[in-house]
């Protein structure tokens, strides 16, 4: 079994991209070195709360997730919204072109949705 599951944040809280990250966290230490795809998916104004400078309180979390295969994608359209630049955000980023389109085709390919 393949672990596929896609963490949604949509808001710009920081509260909301902590709990993403323990739960993505917990979900690698429940599931040990089993077969897994992982995405954290940003849309909205969560976009913001990926911006390097912002974020320097979880920037080591989101490495060290990054290091683990969880891929972190960022809506296109709410960055050109927010006026932000994908060089402003955390490294390593995957830049999509629209965030719910992703998440459309994300589930339509069976991972499982969770909105922390």
């Amino acid at each position: 079994m393949i672990y596929k599951a896609v963490f949604h944040i949509d808001m710009d809280d920081e509260k909301a991209l902590e709990i993403g990250l323990i739960n993505v966290t917990n979900l690698l230490k429940t599931i040990q070195r089993q077969p897994h795809d992982l995405v954290m998916l940003f849309n909205g104004p969560a976009v913001n709360a990926l911006i390097e400078k912002n974020c320097v309180n979880h920037a080591t979390k989101i490495i060290e997730l990054q290091k683990k295969a969880v891929a972190f994608k960022v809506c296109n359209l709410a960055l050109t919204n927010f006026e932000i630049q994908t060089e402003e955000l955390v490294p390593d980023c995957e830049i999509v072109p629209a965030g719910i389109v992703t998440l459309i085709e994300l589930q339509n390919e069976g991972y499982a949705y969770i909105k922390p």
